[in-house]
């Protein structure tokens, strides 16, 4: 399934399930609140075949899926790019991080769904995007296995982990996190996929589990980026392990993968983009989920 939160014309938000191109409405002010509701995804199955509360995807406002997520962790999971981004400053690879999946906290009062206008932040030179994929937690748990892990995913969305270079530059010198370079906007959409949506990609499970999905990224139509998410080095079971270690993950907790392998101008050169300005449109495609667009304004 493919399930949203949307604001239709009048200014009610409701969660839906996604049928062609319909959002039907369901009881639910978001998707948070179907995803607390143990018989929610089993209603929203069955809304599917409904044809009464309809709306256009041309009528309404996609939301972020979780519009208010009560986490939201960023790992750092692709080595490629973590290779990549370290040599352009002149760094070699760091050893720990091939010990465990680190990851930040990030701002979960900025968050930004389907062609919502992103605020240009004020200050910057220069801004990026990152493309990434996230998995939003189904159920609570606390030091969770990675061989249950898979068992805790709800489904997967895109992510748009924005990023001020200029101010991240600063905060990485203090060694407390990317702060003020991260903290200003983070996007997520267009919708959730539900993972059993997604089986027919995967491959392996617990720690070995890998999908083959081509992750993809275009600044004002033009494509800049194409990675896949077969790539990434640390799984998503292992990550939820990592984050659920002596702390409680909470449903609708958003789990970022961190920035596919030339998912970013930082990685890529500003020789293939230059910073990102007011104006410009980045569209982020995962296959096997849809695209996630916005405008910088």
């Amino acid at each position: 399934m493919k399930l949203a939160t949307f604001r239709t014309s009048g200014g009610a938000t409701h969660a839906g399930v996604i049928r062609d191109d319909t959002v039907i409405a369901l009881k639910y002010p978001t998707l948070l609140e179907l995803l607390r509701d143990p018989a929610g995804l089993e209603q929203a199955r069955a809304a599917q075949s409904s044809h009464s509360n309809a709306h256009s995807l041309h009528e309404v406002a996609l939301l972020s899926p979780i519009p208010d997520p009560p986490t939201m962790r960023d790992f750092y999971a692709f080595e490629q790019h973590v290779k990549s981004a370290r040599t352009k400053r002149g760094l070699g690879m760091i050893p720990e991080w091939y010990e465990i999946p680190t990851f930040y906290f990030t701002n979960t009062s900025e968050v930004y769904g389907q062609d919502a206008p992103v605020p240009y932040p004020v200050g910057c030179h220069e801004l990026d995007f990152e493309l990434e994929i996230a998995c939003i937690i189904g159920r609570e748990g606390k030091d969770i296995a990675v061989e249950e892990a898979e068992d805790y995913v709800a489904g997967y969305t895109i992510m748009n982990d924005w990023s001020a270079r200029d101010f991240q530059r600063k905060d990485m010198k203090l060694n407390l996190g990317p702060g003020k370079g991260k903290d200003f906007a983070t996007s997520l959409g267009p919708w959730l996929v539900t993972s059993d949506e997604l089986a027919n990609r995967r491959t392996g499970s617990g720690a070995s589990e890998r999908y083959t999905m081509t992750m993809l990224a275009r600044a004002n139509g033009r494509e800049i980026s194409r990675g896949n998410f077969q790539q990434i080095y640390y799984s998503f079971p292992q990550m939820i392990a990592w984050a659920s270690r002596n702390v409680r993950l909470r449903v609708g907790d958003v789990l970022g993968s961190g920035t596919v392998g030339t998912g970013c101008i930082l990685e890529l050169g500003t020789e293939v983009h230059p910073w990102l300005q007011r104006g410009d449109i980045i569209e982020l495609e995962i296959e096997g989920i849809g695209v996630l667009r916005n405008k910088l304004v």
